[in-house]
């Protein structure tokens, strides 16, 4: 548990050829990147970065490729997300024995678990692993909004459960995890048009779909509020928030990121269908959004 978990990790894309195969090249320079822009950390094989789309063998050389590139320069978190505890428990040991720094795991997405199931997924996984475990509370994908107090028991019960990524959008949760977990689980904010909130209650990072799109800028919003020039980081929040509202507004979160990464000179390409691209008109406002806060 070396690396600190805190500050803006952009959770990054699996940029994709017109046929589809992962440009492996783009992956490795989009990791650069984000390094060379001074993030806290870097998240892959997330939602963003189309875990459910994958297989088995290009989760596996995404890690492997992530953490030669990274090379112990920043830490890195590795979505281990999987329908099944076996799975699961097969992703993270991987991500572990690759060199990754922390697992991101949310319930089985598919099953919609109740309470109990969840704290023993969770509690299963993290047990067959010693690096630092980030849960993962997201109702809109797994169709289940896990209980505060199964949070907070799951957090207490399991030694290297660290941090919770909220994003069920409830402003009250992350009060209440974070300020009702002090001392043996954090909070990651998971919902891009809520971060500053989300740290004036308590959260010490954020994994973040904008910040592939203007990492300095979420980074510097990060900073203010952490140095306490609040009148700053609002300032900063407001230049963002056009960009977290569009991510958050209709489920081409993919999709956008994408775009604007091939908009920047960087490796985006196309998502995995059924994703399908962005409209004329989707495709014109991100780039209004993009000029807008100097990344176009």
């Amino acid at each position: 548990m070396s690396k600190k978990l805190r500050g803006v990790f952009p959770v990054l894309v699996t940029p994709m050829f017109e046929d589809e195969s992962i440009n492996w090249e783009g992956f490795k320079k989009n990791i650069e990147h984000f390094i060379n822009q001074g993030v806290d950390g870097i998240a892959i094989n997330g939602s963003t970065g189309e875990f459910v789309s994958l297989t088995k063998e290009e989760r596996f050389k995404a890690v492997e490729i992530a953490v030669e590139t990274v090379a112990g320069r920043l830490p890195l978190i590795v979505g281990t997300a999987a329908e099944t505890t076996k799975d699961a428990i097969e992703f993270t040991k991987q991500a572990e024995d690759a060199g990754a720094d922390a697992s991101l795991l949310i319930n089985s997405y598919y099953a919609h678990p109740n309470e109990e199931e969840i704290y023993q997924h969770f509690k299963a996984t993290a047990e067959a692993v010693n690096f630092p475990v980030m849960i993962y509370n997201n109702p809109g994908t797994s169709g289940v909004d896990i209980s505060v107090e199964t949070i907070l028991r799951t957090g207490r019960d399991v030694e290297n459960i660290t941090h919770i990524k909220e994003s069920s959008g409830e402003i009250r949760n992350v009060r209440d995890i974070s300020r009702k977990g002090k001392g043996f689980i954090q909070t990651f904010c998971g919902a891009d048009d809520m971060v500053l909130e989300s740290f004036l209650v308590g959260s010490v990072g954020w994994i973040s779909v904008a910040g592939n799109i203007a990492p300095k800028l979420a980074k510097n919003m990060f900073d203010a509020q952490a140095n306490g020039d609040l009148e700053k980081a609002w300032a900063l929040y407001d230049q963002l928030l056009p960009l977290c509202n569009f991510l958050e507004a209709d489920g081409k979160y993919v999709q956008i990121v994408k775009r604007a990464m091939d908009l920047q000179g960087l490796a985006g390409g196309p998502a995995r269908k059924p994703r399908y691209g962005l409209t004329d008109e989707e495709d014109a406002t991100l780039q209004e959004i993009m000029k807008s806060i100097g990344v176009l």
